[in-house]
């Protein structure tokens, strides 16, 4: 055995699988296509790989960290276990009639997620609990029984039970769960009190529906993938990202699943915010692009932005209230079906669209030659000149031009009059515009003005598309890290060991209640600090405390950070200030003699991370030349210009490219279009600028 330490992060994608492999010599990085059939062959697969190319042997493996895109997969494709929902007698039809918001006032024919949870598999109780946690209705052991006994005969493999205001007394739910878990022994049991203890019922009941749904299904796969490992020896501990961007134990997300929805893009966020730190950059755009989506998230003051709930799948222009909402904390992204792997289309108005449907890896785009026929993002970037057929991945996947052009004709140009060139532009503008327009309103909704931000872009598709986005979006700095094609999971070992935990507690900031407050803070810190142990021991914690605020008669909080302490009812003056801080900063102004509202509280203990290693940026350097040349398809001239073509490992600190140009290497390519220019940093990093930038520099 050995003393060395040397960390696995494995992000499992809709069509890679990344890998990365910290040793003492390094970095191993490695892109293995997914396996749907057995994902857990596709880890296994990688980490043999990467393991060979550091020379190390997998019994001196020490840490796994594991990222999967299983969950968000199976809650969008409707691919969960047969669930039943159990509430509060009344209340049966919340998760279908959501909150009654149009979020498209004058679209007629407006449609909304279906439940997950069909009308007669859910099931109601007379019972309640008031909103101060007092037993308004006891249980009745008859109705129980009955309850109990028609469940049991449902044929479940999960149930959900959400009663109402169960966030502030769980005696019922628990109750139901002990009832149940005595007649239904081999069907998981989730509750909305330790899945989501938060006001707004809908969001609740919602949230513990998702986490039954896909529990099985999850426990199962986990289940899978240790006993393969252990298989091949690698008896090292086995840690899941959080959606939150921290690491839990396996235990943790086999009983929790839904912590895990956005467990690969936290990965991303993370890494993002490692290198906005890095380089001293305030403000960044974090840009992730795969196979199969796109995630966008802000990054400020060295953090993603978080958020206590989420939508999954929004489906109409990415407004909020079109996706499936959930309760969970998450690192705050929009997520959209623009990959590699978006099949391109010509809609009933002879307009090219693109997605959300994927290729994968399975068949994959037509240029993977592995039966695939529809035209791609992928496929269009082979023919624009983009993508060099003989090393993609590494040359680990040969490119087929004369199947990509015959996916495109077929599909595309045989359907409306271009040629094969124009309707590959069309293909990757319209991607192109997707996520701009994406990125655009993830900003606004923050109320931030998206050209005062440096982008970063990282996943096998961004470092393509990036200089195009930032065209669109009129930023004129940007970030493409050393190993950008596996970003998520290098961020799975930069993340701290994370635990969240949230309680919904009302108070109106006029009956301040610090006695209260700090009985509320306490138990939720050792529960946090429970979970915290189990992966990282006694390690040094920090904690972060969020309260979600509001004004009275308003129907969505404000979080604002507050120091953890113990309150006294002198501090109601700090969370009305710290609340006005938050506001001004989100809408511009406050509201001056308006009762202000408590609704949630959060508390996160996470390991501390280390000091990210200061970059001095390089703006500046000595031109240099390729050593060979390539045509591509520039987006912004609307016309092919003739690119040099240097290896990303052939740049040295201070190394200028001026673009047109095309970058390679293993598991990716930069795309540098004639607006910009690349310059080496020293930690192995490009910074594109546009070329104004660089020349006001010089």
């Amino acid at each position: 055995m050995t003393s060395e330490q040397i960390r696995v992060g494995v992000d499992i994608g809709g069509t890679f699988t990344d890998v990365a492999m910290e040793y003492s010599g390094g970095l191993a990085t490695v892109k293995v296509l997914t396996n749907y059939a057995n994902p857990e062959q596709a880890i296994l697969d990688g980490i043999e790989s990467a393991a060979e190319q550091a020379g190390v042997r997998l019994a001196d493996i020490s840490q796994v960290v594991h990222g999967t895109t299983l969950v968000t997969n199976a809650l969008i494709q409707r691919r969960g276990a047969r669930t039943a929902f159990i509430t509060t007698d009344g209340f049966r039809d919340v998760i279908e009639m959501r909150t009654e918001n149009r979020f498209e006032q004058y679209d007629l024919n407006l449609s909304l997620p279906k439940p997950l949870v069909a009308r007669a598999d859910r099931y109601t109780l007379k019972e309640r609990i008031g909103a101060k946690g007092d037993v308004l209705r006891a249980i009745d052991p008859e109705d129980l029984n009955s309850l109990t006994a028609r469940v049991a005969d449902g044929g479940y493999e999960a149930v959900a039970i959400g009663f109402m205001h169960s966030y502030t007394n769980s005696a019922h739910e628990v109750a139901v769960a002990d009832a149940l878990t005595a007649a239904m022994p081999d069907a998981m049991i989730s509750i909305s009190s330790v899945i989501s203890p938060q006001m707004r019922e809908f969001e609740r009941f919602n949230t513990v529906i998702a986490n039954a749904y896909v529990r099985p299904q999850v426990a199962e796969y986990l289940g899978r993938l240790v006993a393969l490992l252990r298989k091949r020896e690698i008896t090292a501990p086995v840690f899941m990202m959080h959606s939150g961007g921290g690491l839990i134990s396996i235990e943790t997300a086999s009983e929790q699943p839904v912590r895990l929805l956005e467990s690969g893009p936290a990965g991303g966020a993370i890494f993002a915010a490692e290198f906005a730190t890095s380089h001293s950059i305030d403000q960044m755009l974090s840009f992730d692009m795969g196979g199969t989506t796109a995630k966008i998230c802000l990054v400020e003051g060295g953090k993603p932005k978080t958020a206590n709930r989420f939508e999954i799948a929004r489906t109409y222009r990415f407004k909020k209230g079109s996706g499936m909402p959930v309760s969970t904390p998450v690192v705050e992204m929009v997520e959209i079906g623009a990959g590699g792997g978006s099949i391109a289309s010509i809609d009933a108005m002879n307009q090219i669209r693109v997605g959300p449907k994927s290729a994968g890896s399975e068949p994959g785009p037509a240029c993977y030659q592995r039966n695939g026929t529809d035209p791609t993002v992928t496929d269009a970037n082979l023919l624009l000149g983009r993508l060099d057929p003989d090393n993609f991945a590494g040359g680990a996947i040969p490119l087929s031009t004369d199947a990509a052009r015959q996916a495109v004709q077929t599909q595309l140009t045989g359907k409306i009059d271009l040629d094969v060139e124009a309707a590959s532009f069309g293909v990757t503008e319209m991607v192109d515009e997707n996520m701009a327009n994406a990125a655009r309103v993830h900003t606004v909704e923050n109320g931030r003005d998206i050209t005062s931000f440096s982008m970063i872009a990282f996943g096998g598709g961004a470092p393509l598309h990036a200089c195009r986005l930032c065209e669109k979006l009129g930023i004129s700095s940007l970030l493409i890290p050393s190993g950008a094609g596996v970003g998520s999971a290098i961020g799975f070992l930069q993340a701290p060991f994370s635990y969240e935990a949230t309680k919904g507690m009302f108070q109106r900031l006029s009956e301040f209640d610090a006695d209260q407050v700090n009985q509320v803070l306490n138990n939720l810190d050792g529960e946090v600090r429970h979970f915290v142990k189990e992966g990282a021991g006694d390690a040094a914690t920090e904690t972060t405390l969020l309260v979600f605020m509001r004004y009275a008669g308003q129907g969505s909080e404000v979080p604002v950070e507050m120091p953890y302490k113990a309150f006294t009812p002198e501090d109601v003056t700090l969370f009305k200030s710290g609340f006005e801080d938050a506001y001004r900063t989100l809408f511009g102004r406050i509201i001056e003699d308006l009762a202000v509202e408590i609704t949630n509280w959060s508390l996160v203990v996470s390991t501390v991370r280390k000091k990210s290693k200061a970059v001095t940026p390089k703006r500046t350097g000595a031109a240099v030349s390729g050593h060979g040349q390539r045509q591509f398809f520039d987006a912004a001239l609307r016309r092919t210009v003739l690119a040099q073509e240097i290896a990303r490992g052939a740049l040295s600190p201070g190394d200028l490219v001026v673009g047109p140009a095309v970058i390679t290497e293993d598991e990716t390519s930069t795309i540098v279009t004639s607006g910009f220019s690349a310059i080496a940093q020293t930690d192995g990093s490009l910074l594109l600028l546009s070329k104004n930038r660089v020349e006001a520099a010089a």
